[in-house]
This record gives C-alpha cells, structure tokens and sequence, in this order.
C-alpha cells in the first residue's frame, strides 16, 4: 500500500515548537515577579517619597502663611474701622449716655487781656508860653496809652480838672463851677492820644464857686497849669501873663 502520513504524527510536528513556547512564558514571568528589588530601587523609591513629603509639608505651611495674613489683615482692618467710629455711638449709631469730651475747656473762660492803666499817661500843655493882656491861654489836656493794648479810659467832664496854680495861690480851677458834669468813655488804641481844650478867661475860681470879688482876674506873672484825670496828675507846665 505504500507510507501513509497519519494526522497526529503530523500535528505532533507542528505543535512541538508552539508547546514549548507557551511553557515557557508563564515560567519566565512567574520568576521576575518573585525577584525582589535591587538596593537602587529601594533608594530611589526612599528619595521620591522624601520629595512628595516635602512638597506636601511646603504646601502645608504656605497654605497655613496664607491664611494668618488673611486674618491679620482682616483684624487690622475692623481694628481701623472701629477707631473711626465714634466712641460715644454704639452700631446702631446711637448716642450713648455718659461724659463726652469737649472742646472747650470746662470752667469759666477767662478775660481778655486787659491794659495796664499805669501806662495810660496825662499832660498839661498850653497853646503859647507867654500871653498878651488882651490873649486867652489855651489849656490842654492829653491822655496817651503808652501799653500794647487797647485801653478804655473815661475822659468825660466827670474825671478832668484844669488847675491854674501862682505860687501857694490856688487860681482857678474847671470842677469849682463845672456846669455839667457827664463822663465819656473811649478806647485808646496803643501809643494813640485824646486831647481836651479849655479856654481859660483869666478869671479866678473858689471851691464850691462861691462868689468873688467884681474883677478878681489874673493878673500878669508867671503860673502853672497841672491837668487832672481822675486819679492821673500831669507833671506841672509854666506860662506867663502879660
């Protein structure tokens, strides 16, 4: 009949390769699965756990920065709205009861600066030295504020006094028969003057202007005039009657 080739010799040809292909696979894989891992394995897992753990502590403490300067800043910021508020109103904005402070200080205000009156001054002066028979001297009265402040001085009728003087003779005087007597207050400004005028008709006075004699006048010789204001004398000034 000749050789006849059967199926299973065959097959058995073809598979033996294949077959031991496939058996040797799983062993392969089975054997790097059990191997444990080299010390350059295990110090490069070490050093990237370390790095991981350092990043996570980084982030932790940035994030933990962060939030205490929000706070902070947040705490400054209602610290700085409450010191603008006023302390005397509550959050409503209501007064509350209790001392204020003031702007004024408590107590009676005080004066004003007032002048020194001693430096407000008087003088006695005449319009000439020397007068003719037929002349009437002039007498003058000056009060001056010689302060750095106003003064207010009263230079009524009231307070003066025109005083002609001979020797021990008292010759005449404005406030024996003063007709009126008024006052006159006004403020003198620093280093500025008032001036009252009198004309004197050569005629004798006596305290309390009782009479005297038909044709009692001066007569010719020297006097001195002194003006009074209130409590203020002038130094003396001489003129002469012809």
């Amino acid at each position: 009949m000749g050789r006849q080739d059967t199926p299973n010799s065959g097959a058995g040809r073809n598979r033996s390769p294949r077959a031991a292909g496939q058996k040797t696979a799983p062993g392969k894989t089975a054997s790097r699965a059990g191997r444990k891992p080299t010390p350059a394995v295990y110090r490069r897992r070490r050093l990237f756990a370390g790095v991981a753990l350092l990043l996570v502590l980084g982030l932790i403490a940035g994030g933990i920065a962060t939030l205490t300067s929000l706070l902070g800043g947040a705490q400054q910021a209602s610290s700085a709205q409450d010191s603008s508020q006023d302390p005397s109103t509550q959050g409503d904005g209501t007064a509350q009861a209790g001392p204020t402070a003031s702007a004024s200080p408590s107590g009676t205000p005080s004066a004003s600066p007032s002048c020194d009156q001693k430096l407000v001054t008087v003088k006695a002066t005449t319009n000439k030295t020397s007068y003719a028979a037929d002349e009437k001297p002039v007498l003058s009265l000056t009060v001056t504020n010689g302060g750095k402040l106003p003064c207010k001085v009263n230079i009524g009728t009231s307070q003066m006094d025109f005083l002609v003087t001979s020797g021990s003779d008292r010759v005449f005087s404005s406030a024996d028969c003063q007709a009126a007597s008024t006052d006159l207050v006004k403020t003198i400004a620093p280093g500025k003057s008032e001036t009252a005028n009198f004309p004197w008709p050569r005629n004798r006075s006596v305290q309390g202007c009782e009479k005297v004699p038909d044709g009692a006048v001066a007569g010719s010789g020297y006097y001195v005039f002194i003006a009074k204001l209130g409590a203020k004398v002038s130094p003396p000034t001489v003129f002469q009657l012809s």
